[in-house]
């Protein structure tokens, strides 16, 4: 048994090296699912459209304040690898390695609507709607470890068609058609977080900003940055 737990020691310390957590997931203008966040265990964050594209990657400018500054992050000055050369072309200039953290791809023989998408970034692994489910959700994100994704689809309320419906746990819900005209498709709630914003009612200048509900609540250990 010794023995054993000695042969994992290594084994764990590699993994966790290695790890890669969810750690911020941004809607722009309160209303569209415009990225998630992952941080390395480098404090390397890479950030990935709902589509499956690399958007940006680098360190915090203020350690533990990414969220104040939304795409703010200072360029990362360590190892950063490309593919070249490729039998599959499709992935030549794609980002392969940041750091110690490896990323793969869907290749031009998978479903149309994955290729060319991130398909695993270090130990998480993503999947995303194939190209038979409804036109509003195919090619997006499905899955990234253990959190799963879901959409509105075409039969769905006008304003929030297309939007995401859960992220793991969590229900997402918007004010729709029938409610006032400068708050339609804005987030109404994220799980147990409730959002309110000023209406046509209110005073030029607030209308359509948020006017209660943390902008940046953190729910199940993840960030949610509305802005």
């Amino acid at each position: 048994m010794k023995r054993i737990l000695i042969l994992l020691i290594p084994i764990l310390i590699y993994s966790s090296g290695y790890s890669q957590t969810l750690k911020f997931v941004s809607f722009s203008g309160g209303s569209e699912f415009s990225s998630l966040s992952f941080i390395t265990n480098q404090k390397i964050i890479i950030k990935i459209s709902q589509d499956g594209r690399v958007l940006e990657w680098g360190n915090e400018a203020e350690p533990g304040r990414f969220y104040s500054t939304p795409g703010k992050l200072q360029p990362y000055m360590g190892r950063v690898e490309y593919y070249e050369k490729q039998f599959d072309s499709m992935l030549n200039g794609k980002i392969k390695n940041i750091g110690i953290t490896s990323i793969t791809y869907f290749g031009s023989l998978d479903n149309a609507a994955l290729a060319g998408k991130v398909r695993s970034i270090g130990s998480v692994f993503f999947n995303y709607y194939p190209d038979f489910e409804n036109e509003l959700v195919r090619g997006k994100l499905k899955s990234a470890g253990q959190k799963d994704f879901s959409y509105y689809t075409s039969f769905d309320n006008e304003a929030f068609r297309g939007k995401v419906k859960s992220i793991g746990n969590n229900q997402i819900v918007y004010y729709s058609t029938f409610d006032d005209k400068s708050i339609r498709g804005k987030l109404k709630s994220i799980g147990p977080t409730l959002f309110t914003w000023y209406t046509s009612m209110d005073r030029q200048g607030y209308q359509g900003g948020l006017k209660s509900g943390s902008q940046y609540p953190m729910i199940e250990g993840v960030t949610y940055i509305i802005w």
